[in-house]
């Protein structure tokens, strides 16, 4: 059977992190996860989740500064002080609430040395994370919703955690980033199935419900179910008002 994270990034953004968390069990999610937290204490968080039994599976490091437009910090040559201050805080705000996954967020650039900047940056999120068992995810985002962002397609998020070498380095398949990217979700899932550390969806090509668009979602989770996988499936995706009216392809699509 498949099983579903909210995201709360995008699901019930008018409650405080908590109450969507209560929320997100109340309409029979498995797990959730988030963006950016923590405005939130931990402990609040904490609460919520030990409340309702739901694990929170991921959360990002911050943006940067978000007025400038940053979307990122670890690909941006010159700003390793930052984007390392970035990583510990997620780490330890995942700590404090057992959050196993951190998506390091690459921001906007391109060339040699943001690559190496990234590359070096990972490798200090793998290394602080991993005592903890938390693993780092990167995340391919698309070239509409984010022209000039550093990571765009699997084969380079493939080429960088090779680079890196840490064991706790994973891919986030956002499957709607990834099919605006790259298309052809069937075969790009089992080819990157053994890099994948969590796996997102929305509908394509509005990021809406997931049973609106050009992805036959139903297909695709029974496609993920036959190749082994089974972790909680992040519904990413913006409802456009309230979340609880979009909710039926929770029980159409499976």
């Amino acid at each position: 059977m498949t099983r579903f994270s909210a995201n709360l990034g995008f699901l019930w953004t008018e409650l405080s992190l908590p109450d969507a968390i209560r929320a997100a069990k109340a309409a029979g999610f498995d797990a959730v996860e988030c963006h950016w937290p923590y405005d939130t204490p931990p402990d609040d968080v904490n609460a919520a989740l030990t409340e309702t039994g739901l694990a929170m599976l991921g959360l990002n490091t911050r943006r940067g500064d978000v007025a400038a437009g940053e979307n990122g910090l670890s690909a941006l040559p010159g700003r390793e002080a930052e984007a390392r201050a970035a990583i510990d805080e997620a780490v330890a705000y995942a700590v404090a609430i057992g959050c196993g996954r951190i998506h390091v967020m690459a921001g906007f650039a391109t060339g040699p040395a943001a690559r190496l900047a990234f590359v070096d940056n990972l490798r200090h999120a793998c290394r602080a994370a991993a005592p903890h068992g938390i693993t780092i995810l990167i995340e391919p985002l698309n070239r509409y919703d984010a022209p000039g962002y550093f990571l765009t397609n699997s084969h380079q998020a493939r080429a960088i955690i090779e680079d890196v070498g840490e064991t706790n380095l994973k891919l986030m398949f956002d499957c709607y980033h990834l099919q605006l990217m790259e298309g052809d979700l069937t075969h790009r899932l089992a080819d990157t199935l053994d890099i994948i550390g969590h796996i997102q969806f929305a509908g394509v090509p509005a990021r809406g419900r997931p049973d609106e668009g050009e992805v036959a979602y139903a297909h695709v989770f029974r496609h993920l179910a036959a190749l082994g996988y089974d972790a909680p499936l992040g519904a990413e995706y913006k409802p456009g008002g309230p979340t609880e009216p979009t909710l039926g392809w929770m029980r159409s699509l499976t």
